[in-house]
């Protein structure tokens, strides 16, 4: 049986929401330190990162991986696959919206059943269940 794995993060804040700011560290890689405020998050992006880019790294990256089984699993598997992810934050709303999109290069598998197992892909991607409470998680899957 799998061992349970526990990957961790840390961010450390000061001030208030609005003129505060603070940094997140990826602690289980030692990948980095990012800063974070308030204004990345919900006036302009670019200045540091935020939640959502975070969730969209994790979404892109989980749903790449188990895409990749999955095709394999069909005896297509993948010589590479390109995804991004697209998350939508409204300020007083939430998450509202995330854009998975995947080109793939997969030797001997139909459009239909590319786009067919995207669509699964997401749906089983571990990440996209933990984001089941956003109310529109999509997929655009092109064969390159």
């Amino acid at each position: 049986m799998p061992r349970p794995i526990v990957s961790q993060a840390s961010t450390s804040w000061d001030g208030d929401l609005f003129t505060g700011s603070g940094s997140t560290t990826l602690k289980t890689s030692g990948s980095g330190t990012f800063d974070v405020n308030w204004k990345a998050r919900a006036e302009e992006a670019g200045s540091a990162t935020n939640p959502e880019e975070l969730l969209a790294a994790a979404h892109a990256t989980c749903y790449t991986m188990q895409f990749s089984n999955m095709l394999k699993e069909n005896g297509t598997a993948p010589t590479h696959l390109d995804t991004s992810a697209d998350v939508t934050f409204e300020a007083g709303v939430g998450i509202s919206k995330i854009t998975l999109v995947v080109k793939g290069q997969v030797e001997g598998i139909s459009t239909e059943d590319f786009v067919r197992i995207a669509s699964e892909a997401k749906d089983q991607c571990p990440v996209s269940q933990a984001l089941a409470g956003v109310p529109d998680i999509s997929v655009d899957a092109t064969l390159a």
